[in-house]
């Protein structure tokens, strides 16, 4: 028995030394949504939104556009505090789209006025949400990251159109 678990340890430390694990190594790589967006601009039956001047730090890590779901537009990024925050444009029903997009968030009855245009404020037990319904497509603005950063996100928010 002492035998098969020196074995084992020797391998896990064999393991251990050749696998990478560095420490300082950038974890999330941006990705570029450009092309994604030009195609869902195109193929959306609404104004697709994506943010415009965001600071430093900002990096997209998940975009998809799914006509076959309801017409999905998603981007996601990762915030300079390594926050997500999450773009999601749907023209499902808001009921059922919006608790789906931020994992059981509910409406909180407040709203949070961003550069003129009101948003509801949903808030959840893993992440909070802005959202708005307009021409036809309910926008969230949803993740980990505090309202502040959401607001931020919101406020960035262009379509082609605009």
């Amino acid at each position: 028995m002492f035998q098969s678990l020196g074995v084992i340890m020797v391998a896990a430390g064999v393991m251990y030394l050749f696998i990478p694990h560095d420490e300082n190594a950038e974890p999330v790589k941006a990705k570029d949504y450009r092309v994604e967006l030009i195609t869902a601009q195109r193929a959306a039956p609404y104004p697709v939104l994506a943010p415009e001047g965001l600071g430093e730090g900002w990096k997209a890590t998940v975009v998809s556009y799914r006509r076959d779901q309801a017409d999905a537009w998603q981007l996601g990024f990762l915030s300079p505090a390594q926050e997500y925050v999450a773009v999601h444009q749907s023209t499902a029903a808001p009921k059922t789209y919006v608790p789906k997009v931020t994992r059981q968030a509910k409406d909180s009855g407040k709203t949070e006025t961003v550069d003129g245009q009101v948003w509801q404020r949903w808030e959840g037990p893993k992440y909070d949400a802005l959202v708005r319904t307009e021409n036809g497509a309910t926008t969230v603005v949803t993740g980990t990251a505090p309202f502040a950063r959401l607001a931020e996100m919101a406020g960035a928010l262009r379509s082609e159109t605009a």
